[in-house]
């Protein structure tokens, strides 16, 4: 089924056969470069636990499939800088697919645990923004997964701040396209609050995130848009400052998945201030949320190079029956209330929120708008201190009725965390490699 060509004109969700023009963002918005909105309509997609983008034969079937679904974006958690991609990232263009990457590394995670932003992390980062910068269908970079999730892991904020501000700079100094730097939080209500009002506060263009992006489960077929919380997180971002979307979404309890969540993200209670959603996620894997198999599920222990972890990873890609169909007749379905031309934005009419200071409750440490660390082996100014230049009252803003806090990765939903995408194995491998021998370049004192 294929969309009308006026919803194709206005969301940008059609296919052109000729090469993807950038996204830009632009305050809360993402644009197209004839200035229509874009939304996004994605996928998780992580095959393999290091690099899903070198197999120019795999992308090329899988992508031929997501056209076929409607997808026109992808979240990858891992490649390798030094691999080759000129032959997935062309079969994504030729698809009509963008594509947002995370720029850390299994060793490279800034932890929470050991916080420290240092001149190897900013290396490596920087060198996965060298290999995919010269593609116009990359829509973003993350610079951190759900980092902070736990109620001692705030003070990890700045670090993540001071990541966006210096890979920020590393662009605009080598002249690159203003690719949006972001981030992709957990939904934990005791931090998301303070957290998306944090990384993009303080009145600094240059150090705040581009953009916020959520993992949020809390919406299990069937369900509504109070009853799932959709709302309490609709209040959060009316008028956000940046772009902000889900980056994982699709509870699959109790199953099967009907996808009503989407009628609400773009529909009218959140078309006006979020930019869509990525599914999680492409393959079926331990965690049931597979939308394509590549074969039945194998033995744990076999060995061989197409599989891991009991499932096969490469191969003819075959829709899993119903959520397959689901998602695609509802995204064929879906005819949002039309968005806004850039030409009749007008970006100054987002707010700025103010730094939130610290809870009382401990959940959230960061006081203000507190000074963000300096990069080790970089000439740049500043060392972190939690004494706040700016504050301002949180309590002010509403409170969420729904916890949720396993941040969208276990418990009600019944999602857990895989090695390919998901942090808690990331975060496993950075520890190892921190305490093998990278040196802490900050020490944090509360």
């Amino acid at each position: 089924m294929h969309w009308p060509t006026l919803a194709t004109a206005l969301f940008g969700f059609g296919r052109s056969v000729a090469a993807l023009d950038p996204i830009e963002a632009y305050g809360n918005k993402f644009f197209n470069k004839n200035g229509t909105q874009f939304f996004l309509k994605g996928v998780a997609y992580q095959l393999v636990p290091q690099d899903p983008l070198i197999d120019t034969d795999q992308c090329q079937r899988d992508f031929a499939l997501m056209k076929e679904l409607g997808v026109n974006a992808i979240r990858v958690y891992h490649v390798d800088a030094d691999g080759k991609h000129d032959g997935c990232m062309k079969a994504m263009d030729d698809a009509g697919i963008y594509l947002l990457v995370d720029l850390d590394t299994f060793d490279t995670y800034i932890e929470a645990t050991a916080l420290y932003w240092n001149s190897t992390q900013y290396d490596r980062y920087s060198k996965v923004m060298d290999a995919f910068h010269s593609y116009n269908n990359v829509l973003g970079f993350f610079v951190g997964n759900e980092n902070i999730a736990k109620k001692e892991d705030s003070p990890a904020a700045p670090f993540l701040k001071a990541a966006a501000r210096d890979l920020k700079a590393y662009r605009d100094r080598k002249g690159y396209r203003s690719i949006p730097i972001g981030y992709c939080a957990a939904d934990i209500v005791q931090l998301r609050p303070m957290l998306q009002d944090y990384l993009t506060c303080g009145g600094n263009s240059s150090e705040i995130v581009d953009f916020f992006a959520l993992n949020s489960y809390s919406w299990c077929d069937p369900s509504n848009f109070e009853k799932s919380s959709y709302n309490r997180l609709q209040e959060f971002a009316r008028d956000f400052p940046v772009p902000i979307f889900f980056s994982e979404t699709g509870c699959n309890v109790p199953g099967p998945r009907v996808w009503d969540d989407q009628d609400a993200i773009f529909g009218k209670e959140m078309i006006s201030d979020w930019s869509g959603s990525i599914i999680y996620e492409w393959i079926q894997e331990q965690n049931n949320y597979g939308l394509i198999s590549y074969g039945p599920k194998v033995d744990a222990t076999q060995q061989a190079d197409n599989v891991f972890d009991g499932f096969t990873r490469k191969g003819t890609p075959t829709p899993i029956s119903p959520d397959f169909n689901n998602l695609k007749a509802k995204w064929a379905s879906i005819h949002p209330t039309p968005g806004v031309m850039k030409k009749d934005y007008d970006a100054k009419k987002v707010s700025t929120r103010p730094c939130p200071t610290s809870t009382a409750d401990g959940w959230w440490r960061i006081d203000g708008n507190v000074k963000l660390p300096a990069l080790v082996g970089e000439t740049l100014t500043g060392s972190f201190t939690s004494q706040a230049s700016a504050t301002a009252e949180h309590s002010s803003k509403p409170t969420p009725s729904k916890v949720n806090n396993n941040g969208g990765n276990s418990g009600k939903d019944g999602k857990k965390d895989e090695k390919n995408g998901a942090s808690s194995d990331t975060k496993i491998a950075a520890l190892a490699v921190s305490a093998a021998g990278i040196v802490l370049g900050f020490a944090f004192f509360l």
